[in-house]
Parts: structure tokens; sequence; C-alpha cells
């Protein structure tokens, strides 16, 4: 991107120093690229997808081969042996939700390996809003046990928290709203060989949100018992217009199939009307759409950092999720970024964002993003809730130069405002 001789001087060097940070990364983001590409392909292929698949079923979707070869692409993809993906699915969270309910039972504990829970499960465990139907209503238990200060697993310590009625390990890959290394696969292998070596029964689920397509290996292929994720993030491709996935050992993905559903009736129902095309196409475009998405954090952390905010991670750290923070250090500021960055969006781009409350959340959330799919974070967006220290997470970018362009129009409102420089 040609720097803009109007810019201030600060914003202009900002770009020519992120631009050659991105430049020298490239050969390895594109080696991972590639290889998920052929992934991706190779899965549609031996599946023999074809023309009928793309149509969609009504009512009870009853005999829909195209919903059951889409569920064994994914199950390919993410290297596990079954998976459920659906539009039934609202969200990320709903899919994790179906999940933990459908496996989980009166009286099982529940360890969460990688600190407090994202904000929108902390109702689905208990940890806010009592007699709602929680995982804590139903008498299953909690603890959390935080990373350490290098962002690792702290085996030692959730060791101590396991007892006989310790039935699952929870782990959150991506960082969320927490200002923390995300996990990469190697560290997901470590807990796999440690809890098979020394806790055989013990089930481990991860939260995939963000992080699919985004190293070469998937938390199936290493062995996680079961992993769930959002449609509207990286899987989708930018394309599909709602749904998720679990995906995990075939008893496990039954079992949150009656919960998504019904017992009796589990994963041999439910329509896929207009959508099962984008679904298919959305898949097809995700390692194009994550790769740039991956492009698009890594010039952000290079081009924020060079205008003195502190960024998480670095732009030359790998990645395995698409989320990239940035530490803006006031309410002021933190307003001002999302309204400059909802100017270079699609959609919405005369709309200002203003922190409001949204369901799931305890704190006042702002959200930048104008995407053609609600919520869409695969296109492009940034949120985060207005607590201290007042961080800003974006994620998501369907081209690396939307992503540029996104944050130099931030950049430029915090200096209109007097708040850079």
């Amino acid at each position: 991107m040609d720097s803009n001789p109007n810019w201030p001087e600060l914003i202009r060097k900002a770009v020519i120093e992120a631009e050659e940070v991105l430049h020298r990364l490239l050969p390895d983001l594109q080696a991972i690229a590639t290889r998920n590409h052929e992934k991706v392909l190779k899965a549609f292929q031996e599946e023999h997808v074809a023309t009928y698949h793309l149509q969609g079923t009504t009512g009870y979707g009853l005999g829909d081969s195209g919903r059951e070869v889409l569920d064994r692409v994914v199950a390919r993809i993410l290297g596990t042996e079954a998976a459920l993906v659906r539009g039934q699915f609202v969200s990320g969270t709903h899919a994790i939700a179906a999940a933990l309910f459908g496996v989980l039972r009166p009286g099982d504990h529940l360890i969460s390996v990688s600190g407090p829970p994202y904000d929108t499960l902390e109702e689905v465990i208990g940890l806010r809003g009592e007699g709602q139907g929680s995982l804590l209503d139903f008498g299953v238990t909690y603890d959390a046990i935080p990373l350490d200060s290098e962002g690792k697993l702290q085996y030692a310590l959730f060791s101590e928290k396991i007892t006989a009625k310790t039935r699952m390990l929870i782990v959150q890959r991506s960082c969320g709203y927490a200002w923390r290394n995300s996990l990469r696969i190697s560290q997901l292998k470590e807990l796999v060989d440690f809890v098979r070596t020394h806790y055989p029964d013990l089930l481990i689920f991860v939260d995939n949100c963000y992080g699919e397509l985004v190293e070469m290996l998937e938390p199936g292929d290493i062995g996680v018992d079961l992993l769930a994720g959002s449609l509207i993030k990286n899987l989708g491709g930018s394309i599909a217009p709602t749904g998720g996935y679990v995906a995990g050992r075939s008893d496990l993905v039954q079992l949150s199939a009656q919960r998504l559903t019904a017992p009796g009736i589990g994963e041999h129902v439910g329509s896929t009307l207009e959508w099962q095309r984008l679904f298919y196409q959305g898949l097809f475009f995700s390692p194009l759409t994550v790769s740039e998405a991956v492009k698009g954090a890594v010039f952000s952390a290079a081009f924020w950092r060079a205008l003195g905010f502190e960024v998480h991670p670095e732009p030359e750290a790998p990645r395995t999720d698409l989320i990239q923070a940035i530490k803006l250090g006031s309410r002021e500021k933190m307003i001002a970024f999302c309204q400059g960055l909802q100017k270079g969006s699609p959609v919405d781009s005369h709309v200002l964002p203003i922190p409001s409350g949204m369901p799931g959340y305890e704190d006042e959330i702002i959200m930048a993003g104008g995407t053609f799919i609600q919520g869409a974070t695969s296109e492009f967006s940034a949120d985060g809730p207005l607590r201290e220290p007042y961080i800003v997470y974006q994620q998501g970018g369907i081209s690396h130069t939307y992503v540029q362009m996104g944050n130099i129009l931030a950049a430029l409102n915090l200096w209109q405002q007097g708040l850079l420089g």
C-alpha cells in the first residue's frame, strides 16, 4: 500500500515499517496457507462432493446427503472421527454449550486449564446468572487454573484439582478478551500427551474459535477428544451466513447432537435451507480468508507497535489464531479506535459505534465492523470490553489490504482527536 503524503509523518513511517515486517514474514505464512489449501481441496475430493450436495432441504431435513457429506468433509479437515456442522447453531458459544451439556452429567467436574473462560461462557458454566439452566444449576462443578506468567499450562496446579469426579478439561485456544498468549498446537499436544499418560479417562475439549487453519495441524490431529467453533469465523470463509460445528470422537459428537436437537433424533434431522451451498463454498474459501486475516494481523501488530502501543502477539510471533490485541490505555482511545476503523467498512461506514451492553457480557462492549453477515468476525472487526487496561481485539480480515486500510483510518481518527503522538 502506497503511503499518502497527507498522512501525519508518524503514521506514514508506521505503515512503511509494518509493510517491511509483513514482507519478511510472508514466505512462512504462505507455506502454511498452501498446506491448508491442499488439505481442504483434498477433503472435498475424497468425499466426492457433487452438485446435488449443494442443494438444501426443508422441514425435518431427513435424508440430507449434502449435510452428511459436509460433516465428513469438516471432520477430515479437523482431523477428527466425526463432525456436526449445522446452521441451527447460532454461535460458537451455542456449539460449545451443546457439546458441554451433551457430554457432562450431574456430579461431573469440569476444569478450565487455560484460565477464566471467554465472557459468553460464564453464564453457560454458571459463574454469572443464577437459575438460567447453567452447568452449575445441573450439578456440574467447575474450577479454573490460570496460565503461568509465560502463558504456559500449569500441569502441577490443575493436577491438584483433579478428583474422581473430574470428567473433562476445557481449553480455550484463543486468548479471547485476555492479554495472554493463545495456545499453539504444540502446547495442546503436550497437554494431550500428559493427560493420556496420567489421566487416561479424562476428556479434553478445545474451544477452537479463531484457530482453524491458522497452523498446519488441528486439535483433532493431535488427539483432542472434542472441539467446537463458529462458521461466521474461520471455517465459514466470510460466506457462511450462520452456523457452527462440533467435531471429535464419534460418540461425543453424537451426544452433542442429542443436545442440539433431542434424544433419539440427534444428527439425523435439521434442514439446510438455502445455506447449504454457502457452507460448502465458504469452507472451500476458508484457507484463503484465514491466510489473508493472518497477514492483516501481522501488519496490524507491526503498525501499532511502530506507533508506540503494546501489542499482543508481537508481529514476529508464531500465529495460532486470528486475534490481534492492541493495548490502548484509555476509554477515549478505545472508542476513537473503533469509530475510526468503522469508517473503513463496506457496510455501515457512516455509523458511529458506541459502547453498550450485550447479552452474555458483563461489561459494556464496543464493536466496529460493517459486515455483510451480522457479527461475522471472519470479515474483519474489532471490539472489546470497556474495562482497564482498555484493550481492543481485532479479528478476521477478508483481505489483508482491507485490514491495513481499517487500521490506518483508526490511527487517523486518534490523531485527529489529539490522542496519538
